[in-house]
């Protein structure tokens, strides 16, 4: 089995034959997580924290159930309660929970980079949860999951990203992913949510949705990120619906067994059409929030692994 990582903050850092270890072993989570109990030793013993500065409800709740299915003692801090209200640095904070010795931090910030600076200081192994517009990692992972028991496979796929990509983590989480396992890539969406230095990405750019649906295999949409924008960005949600939303007219131009995926929380007649969504015919969505779970399972226990080996070493004198 290969995955030599000892902290997740990113997809960069990983090669294909890792990424296909993970979601292999995720596959493993997806059956246990169907079955009555569900319950594994993987993490016994081992203390999990998550520390979210950014509010979340899925990806917090999906990390707590999969620390919890596989044996850990979970805390959840409370940021908006913790001593960063009262003017604590981040730094501060690291310090003072690495002195509790937990195993795992599961970090989301809304600083790029912070969860990095965070996996510096402390002996623990970090999973970045969603860092400001960098990466969030387990996302893309099981976006990939869910790709690959829908269509098959993982490679030489026709893969449209589609909405406001120049805020989105996810995004460019994903376009590391799949470019690493060799997919045609689209990124539609109007010019103002293009990344800076889009066209040198290696991605075909289309402004005209219609034009980058066109045969894809895989339909991406992403939600508009109002948090993260300044200014006017978009016409109008009205306007930006009818040009880059997602419906059945626009979707009968991808391949006929086009999947559709959507990260969450969605704005339904904004992103996607409703009904689109629901069709459980064409809509992954749902599939995306279960493999969330056996994705971070898979996460949490590699890491754990690897945590467990060093610590290892380290006791019987070996250099790390």
């Amino acid at each position: 089995m290969t995955f030599r990582a000892r902290h997740l903050l990113g997809i960069d850092h990983l090669a294909p034959p890792e990424i296909v270890t993970l979601l292999d072993l995720a596959e493993d989570y997806v059956a246990l997580n169907r079955r009555t109990v569900k319950h594994s030793d993987a993490l016994q013993g081992m203390t999990q924290i998550n520390m979210f500065f950014e509010n979340s409800t899925r990806t917090q709740a999906s990390f707590e159930l999969a620390g919890k299915r596989l044996g850990a003692d979970v805390m959840n801090m409370a940021v908006a309660h913790s001593s960063v209200k009262k003017g604590e640095t981040l730094i501060d904070t690291a310090l003072t929970l690495n002195a509790m010795q937990p195993d795992l931090l599961v970090v989301r910030h809304p600083n790029s980079g912070a969860v990095n600076l965070l996996a510096e200081k402390v002996n623990c192994a970090v999973v970045n949860a969603g860092d400001g517009r960098h990466e969030h990692p387990t996302q893309a992972l099981l976006d990939a999951l869910t790709i690959r028991r829908a269509k098959g496979r993982l490679h030489r796929l026709t893969i449209a990203i589609c909405g406001d990509i120049a805020n989105s983590r996810v995004a460019r989480s994903n376009l590391l992913l799949l470019g690493k396992m060799e997919n045609r890539l689209r990124l539609i969406g109007p010019a103002t949510l293009m990344p800076t230095g889009a066209g040198e990405m290696g991605v075909e750019l289309f402004e005209d949705m219609r034009e980058g649906l066109r045969g894809a295999d895989v339909v991406m949409m992403l939600r508009l990120q109002k948090e993260r924008m300044d200014g006017g960005f978009i016409p109008s949600e009205r306007e930006y619906y009818h040009r880059w939303g997602l419906d059945a007219e626009k979707l009968a131009l991808a391949a006929p067994d086009a999947i559709v995926m959507h990260p969450g929380p969605m704005n339904r007649g904004v992103e996607i059409d409703g009904t689109l969504a629901d069709d459980i015919n064409r809509s992954v969505i749902q599939d995306q929030v279960e493999m969330g779970v056996a994705v971070r399972m898979a996460a949490l226990d590699l890491l754990a692994r690897n945590l467990r080996a060093e610590r290892g070493r380290k006791a019987a004198g070996v250099m790390v």
